[in-house]
Parts: structure tokens; C-alpha cells; sequence
């Protein structure tokens, strides 16, 4: 017979653990201080010119941060995207774990494996963009205007690192819950560079933020965030706003009793959105970011499915992990089953019109 798990042996495990990582994270300390200084020499090299950063003759737009992990930038590029519609625009990232190399224009024989999660979900879901990929962001910018002259304005996504290019306008997002003004160093902490690199920036958006957020807490988030910006540096205030449920599968209506399956950076603040809303999670099937879904992933989650079958229960999912479910060697399994995404989509606190008109500014400059 199994005994449960005493409190006092629970607690003695969590104090363990949360002192092996605070030991872990002294541990690594100069290392992050290692990476702190090349990542330093490297913005000095960059800023005396002596690496080059070039400039093109259309307006380039870059969203990116100074942490690793999901900050919402797609969300963000899908905003700018809605934004310009009347502009021929295009979308070039690097295409995370995808199995190209080099340039490609997506097509109709791409895939979320050959470009990439969000260049495959830009594709899909702006038919009138041109999206690429490119490990050089300069060589991509290049062949976009050689292939598709007509381009009026590109979008660089998760560029803000990527220095061998030089927007017009710099965008850098924070997380709400993990901002770069209170993080360190990789491997320590999650930052990518020094917090001074935020000085590179045209604006600073804090996303995921609380819709009831309270402007003395705005207040004393930008005062922290411009200890590292230009003075004159806005910072905008992002919430995402949730829409109707869309089903890819077996049924048209969404159950409130659902499996979530995620593969995203932070899963939080929709499973939050989704207990607020009324709905149940029975169980949550969690990969990493960027996760390359498989056969047997798909059949984990129909098994699960089939366990909760009499209580009504639907699988529900984001818009970047569909995109991968949706690939025809799932499509057997997933007509069967009741498969659903919530759309997201940003939401300015205050300010937006200050932001569009920022952006247009650049776009018709």
C-alpha cells in the first residue's frame, strides 16, 4: 500500500530545491558575467563601426527582446501585419528549428518543418504577406527585394540581436512577468545581452500585462525600464485579448471541460484566461517551446481524449501549435477528434494610437 507524501517531507523537498538553484545559479555566475563581456565587446565592436550594420532603401521594422523564451513577439508582428495591410509587406525570420537552411520564400509546399512554427502561422494566416526565412537577416533583405521587388516594408522578427542590420524602427518587448530590467545574464538568467543593450530601442512594449493594471504599477514599471532606454523612449502596455474557440477536427462547438496542449514558452497566461472563462482543465499535455509534434505525441493525446470521453471533453490548443497538428501526416487521426485553438490577438492598454502612428511615421518616412 502506497502512504501519502507527508507535508513536512513536501516542504523539506521544495526548501531543497529552491536552495540547489539558488546555489546552481551563484555557481554559474561568471560565466554570465563571461557572456555579459563578450556580448558587451560585441555591441562596442557594432557601435564604433567597426562591424558594419547596413541600411536599405525600405523601411525595416524589428521586434525582438533581450530574453530567451516566448515574450510574445508573434503576436506583436501579427499586430504590425493587421496594421499595414494596405502596404506590401513581408515577414522575414530566422526560422527556429526548422530542417532548411538559408534563404526560403514560403510557398505552397512549406511547412511548419521547413521554415518554421510562426513564419508557417504568418503564411497561413496572411496570404497577401510575403514571409521568408533567413539566417542572415541582411542576405534575406536582399533577396526578398531581388524575388519580390514590389515589397514596401519589411518586418523583422526576433531581430533585435541580429545587428548586421540597422531598422528604421527597433521594437524591443519585455515579458510582464519576467522583465529584462530585473533579469540577469544567461546562464544565470534568461538575458540574451547586457540590460543596457534596451538603449538600442525605438519603444519598449511590456506584454502579457493584467487588463486592470494600475497606473502607479505602470508608473514604476517604466521608471525601472528606463534605467536602461533612451530618455525619450516610449513604453507601451499590452494585454492579449482572446477569441472565440476555432475547430480543426471533429466538432464545430468547444466543450468547457478541455485537455490544453501547449507547446509555447509560457503557458500561464492562457491557462489563466481559460479558468477566468469558465472553463476546466482536466489535464495539460506540456511541451517545449517550438515543439515538433510526432506521431506518438498525437496518439498520447488521443488516448487522453478517449479517457475523458464520457465527461465531454475537447482538446484545445494555441494558434502555433495547430498550425503544426494541422500537417497532413496527423490529419487521420486529428478529423477524429475534437480539436479546437484560441486565437490571440494585442491588446494596447493606452497609447495605441501613439503607436500606429509611430509605425506608419516610419513606414511613409
Amino acid at each position: 500500500m502506497l502512504h501519502p507524501i507527508s507535508p513536512k517531507i513536501k516542504y523539506f523537498y521544495r526548501h531543497t530545491n529552491k536552495t540547489c538553484m539558488k546555489f546552481l545559479k551563484w555557481l554559474l555566475f561568471p560565466f554570465a558575467l563571461l557572456y555579459g563581456g563578450i556580448m558587451l565587446l560585441r555591441n562596442f565592436l557594432y557601435d564604433q563601426g567597426i562591424f558594419k550594420s547596413e541600411q536599405f532603401d525600405l523601411p525595416v521594422i524589428s521586434v525582438g527582446n533581450l530574453t530567451v523564451g516566448g515574450t510574445g513577439k508573434t503576436p506583436h508582428v501579427e499586430f504590425l501585419l493587421r496594421l499595414l495591410k494596405d502596404y506590401k509587406t513581408a515577414t522575414l525570420s530566422r526560422g527556429y528549428k526548422r530542417s532548411t537552411t538559408g534563404f526560403v520564400l514560403a510557398n505552397p509546399s512549406v511547412s511548419a518543418a521547413t521554415i518554421g512554427d510562426e513564419p508557417f502561422q504568418y503564411y497561413l494566416d496572411f496570404p497577401e504577406t510575403t514571409v521568408a526565412v533567413c539566417e542572415k537577416r541582411a542576405e534575406g533583405i536582399q533577396q526578398i527585394q531581388e524575388r519580390k521587388p514590389e515589397t514596401e516594408v519589411i518586418i523583422l522578427d526576433d531581430a533585435f540581436q541580429h545587428r548586421a542590420v540597422m531598422p528604421n524602427l527597433n521594437l524591443l518587448i519585455t515579458d510582464f512577468y519576467r522583465r529584462f530590467d530585473t533579469d540577469f545574464m544567461l546562464p544565470t538568467g534568461l538575458l540574451r545581452e547586457p540590460r543596457w543593450g534596451a538603449k538600442r530601442a525605438d519603444a519598449v512594449i511590456v506584454s502579457k500585462c493584467p487588463e486592470n493594471l494600475l497606473a502607479s504599477e505602470k508608473q514604476q514599471l517604466e521608471n525601472g525600464i528606463k534605467k536602461y532606454t533612451k530618455t525619450a523612449t516610449p513604453v507601451f502596455f499590452t494585454s492579449y485579448h482572446y477569441g472565440e474557440t476555432v475547430g480543426f477536427g471533429a466538432e464545430k462547438v468547444c466543450s468547457k471541460n478541455v485537455i490544453l496542449v501547449t507547446g509555447i514558452a509560457n503557458p500561464q497566461p492562457l491557462i489563466t484566461y481559460l479558468l477566468e472563462a469558465g472553463y476546466a482543465i482536466q489535464e495539460h499535455l506540456n511541451w517545449p517551446d517550438h515543439h515538433h509534434y510526432t506521431q506518438p505525441d498525437v496518439e498520447k493525446m488521443q488516448q487522453v481524449s478517449e479517457r475523458f470521453r464520457p465527461e465531454n471533453v475537447s482538446i484545445l490548443t494555441t494558434r502555433k501549435d495547430a498550425v503544426k497538428l494541422m500537417q497532413p501526416a496527423f490529419a487521420g487521426t486529428v478529423k477524429q477528434l475534437p480539436f479546437f485553438y484560441v486565437p490571440i490577438e494585442v491588446k494596447f492598454l493606452e497609447k495605441q494610437a501613439a503607436f500606429e502612428q509611430m509605425v506608419l511615421a516610419t513606414v511613409k518616412a
